[in-house]
């Protein structure tokens, strides 16, 4: 299974609507999974026309908590991996075991997507994949640009793979392939 993850869209005032680049990035996924700061539904509609769509409840995303895609915390489960998608979780370089008890309430999933800081994030930290995939349209919260997306590949019995794609290149920023689980 392969997920798209995106975060930290922040339409329109990063832009119009999403760019091309994240459609083509997106072009072979199952579903997508917007790590919130959604700011306008369309967006989800949007990505909705590559894939089916869940998303979190960021800080600019307030008024979209009747949309039935959007969550605070989504705690899902693909080919056997337990996922929690939700906004805030950090700060990333703290305690796992803390942030996990802080931000969702020590129910511990094997992988973590979030956003927030507009800063990409993908490590293995302890048993816990976290992955913040950064943003495509506000990269490190500077002026609009191209930033970031990325893929999470699942299958039942496998260790999760997932990389950063810099949509400026559209090559992996930062890959986390075949990783060792307990790292």
């Amino acid at each position: 299974m392969r997920i798209g993850l995106i975060s930290d869209t922040h339409i329109p005032e990063a832009g119009k609507e999403i760019w091309p680049e994240i459609r083509d990035a997106f072009s072979d996924v199952d579903i997508i999974l917007h790590g919130g700061d959604i700011t306008v539904a369309r967006v989800l509609d949007e990505l909705e026309t590559i894939a089916p769509v869940l998303a979190a409840q960021g800080n600019h995303d307030d008024h979209l908590y009747d949309d039935p895609r959007v969550e605070l915390i989504h705690h899902l489960e693909f080919e056997g991996h337990s996922l929690a998608l939700l906004h805030r979780f950090g700060p990333v370089e703290s305690d796992i075991n803390e942030l996990i008890h802080i931000w969702l309430d020590d129910v511990r999933p094997e992988i973590i997507v979030c956003g927030d800081s507009h800063y990409t994030y993908l490590e293995w930290k302890q048993d816990v994949l976290v992955i913040n995939p950064g943003s495509p349209t506000l990269p490190r919260n500077l002026s609009p640009r191209l930033g970031s997306v990325a893929i999470l590949e699942l299958a039942a019995g496998k260790t999760p793979e997932a990389h950063i794609i810099d949509l400026a290149n559209g090559k992996f920023a930062h890959l986390l392939q075949g990783f060792p689980k307990f790292a």
